[in-house]
């Protein structure tokens, strides 16, 4: 059962993600948070597999929140569940450990499948957030925290499997991330991806 936080302070919302949530067959609420401080103050007692985080809180915001849980709490994972789709919030929350980006008008499949996607080690974006993040120029790719280290690793000529050992996760999970890639920087092969990766100085 995947544990999960929802901090929100709207309250009418809060009641259809947790009855969303209870209801999925493989995910519980095990709490709820009005504000940030409240949030960080249940984390000291309890701390869930999932948080799902609203930007805009009364008290603190939510990118900062990330940052701040994150540092304390490593291995929960944070997934953004907000009305802003700007491009650079996105990649701000991104940047600040969250593991997924889900915009509150996306459909409530998107959302439980976003919490299987970070407990599976994933990057999750819901589809209008992934458009908007590869819409991006080859000169502003952004890159996720692991595709970053995945990309360091193939150019310093890493294998996939000894990648796989590096990351600790399995060499399909390596290849998959290493398709996205080339998909992500439009380059043909290894060497080409390795070219873009040192003359865009991604790496």
């Amino acid at each position: 059962m995947i544990t999960v936080h929802i901090v929100d302070d709207h309250k009418i919302l809060v009641e259809g993600l947790k009855k969303l949530v209870d209801n999925s067959g493989f995910a519980r609420t095990t709490a709820v948070s009005y504000t940030g401080k409240d949030c960080l103050w249940k984390l000291n007692f309890e701390q869930p597999q999932v948080i799902l985080l609203d930007i805009n809180l009364p008290d603190w915001s939510g990118i900062d929140l990330c940052n701040v849980i994150k540092e304390k709490y490593p291995q929960v994972k944070v997934v953004a569940l907000t009305s802003y789709s700007e491009y650079s919030i996105v990649r701000q929350m991104l940047e600040n450990g969250a593991s997924g980006y889900i915009i509150k008008n996306a459909m409530p499949e998107e959302i439980l499948l976003g919490l299987q996607a970070v407990t599976n080690n994933e990057t999750f974006l819901c589809e209008e957030i992934d458009l908007l993040m590869n819409k991006r120029s080859l000169e502003q790719i952004w890159l996720t925290p692991r595709e970053k280290v995945l990309l360091k690793y193939i150019v310093d000529g890493y294998t996939n499997p000894e990648i796989a050992e590096q990351m600790f996760l399995a060499v399909d999970t390596i290849n998959n991330y290493r398709k996205k890639l080339l998909c992500k920087l439009n380059a043909r092969n290894t060497a080409v991806l390795v070219r873009i990766a040192l003359e865009q100085k991604l790496v």
